[in-house]
């Protein structure tokens, strides 16, 4: 049973995906700092805040003694666009590894053999009446 699962473990299909799943969690946190690091604040200059912190407040908050809001609710669309940057240059990137990919892997098919022609349908005709008129 050990052997077997070292073997289906090994195959080069499942590591591929394996080390391709490492490499895309370690892209999608690049991308990330990116996008928070580099983007929001960019794109929050036109806001005048974080693009992270926007949110439309619903119902307001109290302030306790330490001085933390508690009882707000807030529908966080600053994050949801800054997650939706994330996917989008993810994926953009990933289209793009997947072709480069396809473009490697694609062989270059030679053009068919072209098939040697047979008789025209004048030279069938005439074998016909030549064999119809042996008879």
């Amino acid at each position: 049973m050990l052997k077997e699962f070292k073997d289906f473990a090994m195959k080069g299909n499942l590591v591929d995906i394996a080390v391709g799943f490492v490499m895309g969690a370690a892209f999608k946190a690049v991308v990330t700092s990116f996008t928070g690091g580099i983007v929001s604040p960019l794109i929050g200059l036109i806001f005048n805040s974080d693009l992270k912190d926007l949110k439309y407040i619903v119902k307001d908050g109290v302030a306790d003694e330490a001085g933390k809001v508690v009882g707000e609710v807030a529908v966080l669309y600053g994050d949801f666009i800054t997650n939706i940057i994330d996917f989008i240059i993810v994926a953009f990137v990933m289209f793009l590894v997947v072709k480069a990919v396809n473009k490697m892997n694609e062989k270059k098919e030679e053009p068919a053999p072209e098939e040697p022609k047979g008789p025209t349908q004048e030279e069938l005709l005439s074998e016909i009446r030549d064999l119809l008129s042996k008879k």
